[in-house]
Parts: C-alpha cells; sequence; structure tokens
C-alpha cells in the first residue's frame, strides 16, 4: 500500500496550485503517482488544499483519494489521516511518499515495499534517506499528528527501529517554479528536505 501526501498548498510556489502545474505533458502530480502504481502498489493519495480530480483522472481506479480536512494543521496530518484509511482497510504496513517527487523510480517504490527489515524502512539515494518509507502497523501510533516532518521525526526519535534501502532514481523534490523550470529542461534541481508534500 501507497500513500502519497498532496494535501499541502505549496506556499513556495508562485503560479498556481503546484501539484497541478504542467510538467511534460501532464501535472506535476500525475509523474509522482505512476511509479508507485507502475510497481504494482494500490495508492491512496491524501488531499487538502486543492482538487486534484484533473490529475488522478487517467489513474482510474489504481489510486484512492483520501481527504484531510485539518491539512492546515501541518504535513503530520496528512500523515495521520492516510495511516488511517490504511488502518481501516486493514493494511499491516504504509509506504509514503511525496507528491511533489517527479522522478522516483518504481523500483524505488518497489524495493521499499519489499523490504521487511525493520519496523521502518527508508529508501536512500546516494546515501541520504529520502522517501518513500516504509511504517509498519506497530509504528503507526508512534507518528506525531503535529507539524510539518511527517515520519521524519519518528526516525530521529527512534533511530534502532529504521533500516534502508538503496535505491535508484531521483529524490528532487518541486518547491518552485524555478524547481520546476528546470525538470522542464531534464536538469536537476538539488535536493531538498521533507517527507510529505508541502
Amino acid at each position: 500500500m501507497a500513500v502519497v501526501l498532496a494535501a499541502g498548498e505549496g506556499s513556495r510556489f508562485a503560479d498556481g496550485p503546484k501539484l497541478l502545474a504542467p510538467l511534460r505533458g501532464h501535472p506535476l502530480l500525475t509523474w509522482a503517482l505512476r511509479p508507485p502504481v507502475e510497481a504494482g502498489l494500490h495508492v491512496a493519495v491524501v488531499r487538502g488544499s486543492v482538487d486534484l480530480a484533473g490529475a488522478l483522472a487517467e489513474l482510474g481506479d489504481a489510486v484512492t483519494v483520501v481527504d484531510n480536512p485539518r491539512w492546515r494543521e501541518g504535513q503530520g496530518t496528512s500523515l495521520q489521516a492516510g495511516i488511517a484509511w490504511c488502518d481501516r482497510e486493514g493494511f499491516d504496513a504504509a509506504v509514503v511518499g511525496l507528491g511533489d517527487q517527479p522522478n522516483v523510480a518504481s523500483s524505488a517504490w518497489r524495493a521499499v515495499a519489499d523490504a521487511e527489515t525493520a519496523p521502518i524502512v527508508s529508501a536512500t539515494f546516494g546515501g541520504r534517506r529520502r522517501p518513500p518509507v516504509r511504517l509498519e502497523r506497530s509504528v503507526w501510533p508512534l507518528l506525531s499528528s503535529e507539524g510539518d516532518e511527517g515520519a521524519r521525526e519518528l526516525m530521529r526519535r527512534r533511530p534502532d527501529l529504521v533500516a534502508e534501502v538503496a535505491c535508484e532514481g531521483d529524490p528532487v523534490d518541486v518547491d518552485t517554479v524555478e524547481d520546476l523550470c528546470a525538470q522542464q529542461r531534464g536538469e536537476d534541481a538539488g535536493t531538498r528536505g521533507g517527507d510529505g508534500a508541502r
């Protein structure tokens, strides 16, 4: 099960809703959702600030929409909304990623989903931890419901629970119009922090 956080308003993006901005002929969010779908995972996308229907249409039944009415309170509430949906549906783990990461490969999603070496498994790219992150059911009660860090705060607090899996792909996230333009040009706009779409 994949959970893609896509509820934030993208306040650093100065040209309309960030996740709906066009990138290579499709909305930015579509590029983030295709890889987990291609990896064979059902995807729950957590929305809040923007109607994402236009970005989800081509993905059909592979994606379930989970609403987060508390999105203004921070990323932690979006993670909680996604995890609560997974809990209701009876999943034993959730692989959490970002709606503004267009270049994470399907192989990375599959590798993290298949890793069962620890209660928390983070992808690494070039030795750096970045989403997606696999969270077993046993750690769901430990996740913060506040703030803007998602699972990252728990990983800092409980390093004993965390393992890593090296992955292929580019974990860059698109925060600004300049980042999007760099993606259009096929350039690496650099890696920025966070473990949920802002």
